[in-house]
C-alpha cells in the first residue's frame, strides 16, 4: 500500500528559533521554513525531516536522527568546537572521555542533544 510513497519523519521541539539556529548553524543543514512554524531539514539523499513547535514538548528518549560520518573523532571534535556537549554513558554502551562509544558491538558512535533535549548521534560508517 505505501511501498512507493515518499514518507518523511518529524519530531517536536519547544523553541523553533533555537532549533533553526542549532540545525542550520551548528549542524550546517539546509533549512526551509514551512507553514505554521514548521522547519524542513534537508538532508542529502532523503526526504525532508520536519521539525515542528509543540508547547508541551517532551524530549525523545531515543535517538531521533543519526548522522553517518567517515570519522567519528573528527565529527565529535568539530561539534565540540561549536559548543555541542556529548552524552556520557556507562554499562553496555560505555563512552570514553569524548563521549564516543567504541567496540561495543556496533559502530563507533557518539550521542548529543539538540536545544529541546532530543537525542542525535554521529556514527562512523566505513
Amino acid at each position: 500500500m505505501f511501498k512507493h510513497t515518499k514518507a518523511f519523519s518529524g519530531f517536536s521541539v519547544n523553541d523553533i528559533q533555537k532549533a533553526k539556529e542549532f540545525y542550520g548553524n551548528v549542524l550546517g543543514l539546509e533549512i526551509k521554513e514551512g507553514i505554521m512554524g514548521i522547519l524542513e531539514l534537508h538532508i542529502e539523499g532523503n526526504n525532508p525531516v520536519i521539525v515542528y513547535p509543540k508547547p508541551n514538548h517532551e524530549p525523545a528518549t531515543f535517538t531521533i536522527l543519526n548522522f553517518p560520518v567517515d570519522n567519528v573523532d573528527k565529527a565529535v571534535d568539530a561539534l565540540i568546537e561549536k559548543g555541542v556537549v556529548f552524552e556520557q554513558y556507562g554499562g553496555d554502551i560505555k563512552t570514553d572521555e569524548k563521549g564516543i562509544s567504541r567496540d561495543n558491538g556496533g559502530p563507533h558512535i557518539a550521542w548529543f542533544k539538540d536545544p529541546a533535549g532530543n537525542i542525535l548521534s554521529v556514527l562512523e560508517v566505513k
